[in-house]
């Protein structure tokens, strides 16, 4: 006989939502489209846009929201001399979890001559919700990529806070086949009083990170004369032919100024449209 715990385990894992995109991008008569995709389970992508040089993509939930126990997945790539820019409908929620971590994994390939710009919109971890994410990046030595991920403890403006839960990201980006970034965030336990510490926030409640690849000294001078602009903390640096933007701002309304500043100087093309409604 099946004890409660284990039917209702059982339960509990049937109700979880699982979704996965398989995309492929190509040049088809001298136009970026999509020459594949499969899509399964709570996740969907859509092509909104009618520019022949550059495809456009937009990532949907129909899960509406992210719970402990999910499971997601995006398996990208452009292949070579290709151009997309990939964003989310929405920002993406991270409900409270009763104890099961939500999983998010991400596989990116651009080849030889190709462009990427993975822009989602922010995701937002609720107090006691459980998230680890892993994004993997494989790109040609000769490849285009913008990365730029934004994630607020709570929502401070409905006054939503995130006291507590599990937050691990993971981001390895290969160039040619070589490691030239590694980077893992790790924030569990009393998450608020981490965040107050002047070497992780400084009482901040919303950060981001920008990746571009390739990257100079350029992009370290551009960032320093929009600084009287920024609402927020605005770091940023190059080394190994990449550049790194970090942004830490108090709530999301200021995160996003200065990331959409920052993406509309480099983002090489307009932000997509769902990001300015």
């Amino acid at each position: 006989m099946r004890s409660a715990a284990t039917a209702t385990g059982e339960i509990f894992a049937a109700n979880r939502a699982r979704g996965r995109i398989g995309l492929k991008v190509g040049v088809r008569a001298g136009a970026s489209r999509c020459v594949g995709l499969d899509e399964s389970g709570s996740l969907r992508a859509r092509f909104p846009n009618c520019d022949p040089g550059h495809l456009e993509t937009v990532i949907l939930n129909t899960a509406g929201g992210i719970a402990g126990g999910d499971q997601l997945a995006v398996d990208l790539t452009v292949e070579d001399d290709a151009r997309l820019t990939v964003t989310s409908a929405a920002a993406e929620k991270a409900y409270r979890s009763h104890g099961p971590e939500a999983t998010i994994d991400v596989r990116l390939t651009v080849g030889n001559g190709a462009s990427l710009c993975w822009l989602p919109q922010e995701l937002i971890l609720f107090d006691r919700s459980r998230v680890r994410r892993s994004v993997d990046v494989d790109l040609a030595a000769n490849a285009t990529l913008v990365l730029a991920e934004a994630v607020l403890f709570g929502r401070s403006a409905m006054g939503e806070t995130l006291s507590d839960g599990a937050f691990f990201d993971r981001w390895r980006v290969r160039v040619g086949g070589k490691l030239v970034f590694a980077e893992t965030v790790r924030l569990d336990g009393a998450i608020a009083n981490k965040l107050l510490q002047c070497a992780v926030a400084d009482g901040g409640h919303a950060i981001a990170t920008m990746l571009m690849v390739p990257g100079d000294g350029s992009v370290v001078a551009a960032v320093q004369a929009l600084s009287e602009d920024f609402r927020g903390e605005v770091g940023a640096s190059t080394w190994n032919g990449i550049s790194v933007v970090r942004l830490c701002a108090k709530d999301g309304s200021h995160l996003r100024h200065d990331l959409s500043m920052i993406l509309s100087r480099f983002g090489g093309r307009p932000l997509p449209r769902l990001w300015l409604n």
